[in-house]
């Protein structure tokens, strides 16, 4: 029962997502990397404004991402039993 792949930008605060893939500069993705934001990583949006910018929470750190960067980021809302793949 795999879910439909979304850009984190679209997500909802307060909603956990779990990460697919980065698609940003080489440069980006190996710091998101650094930090542990990778392929199967659980997500929580903290706090998400108008402008599609959020706060993003995963492994006990915060990480603010701008739309640009949220926007090149696909996930696809963690499920409430067990994560369907």
């Amino acid at each position: 029962n795999r879910m439909e792949s979304m850009r984190l930008c679209d997500g909802s605060a307060g909603k956990k997502y779990i990460i697919r893939t980065v698609t940003a500069e080489e440069a980006i993705t190996r710091r998101l990397e650094a930090l542990g934001l990778v392929e199967g990583t659980e997500v929580r949006i903290l706090m998400k404004k108008q402008d599609g910018s959020l706060i993003a929470a995963f492994q006990g750190t915060r990480l603010a991402l701008g739309k640009k960067l949220a926007g090149a980021i696909a996930a696809e809302e963690a499920g409430h039993e067990g994560r369907g793949w």
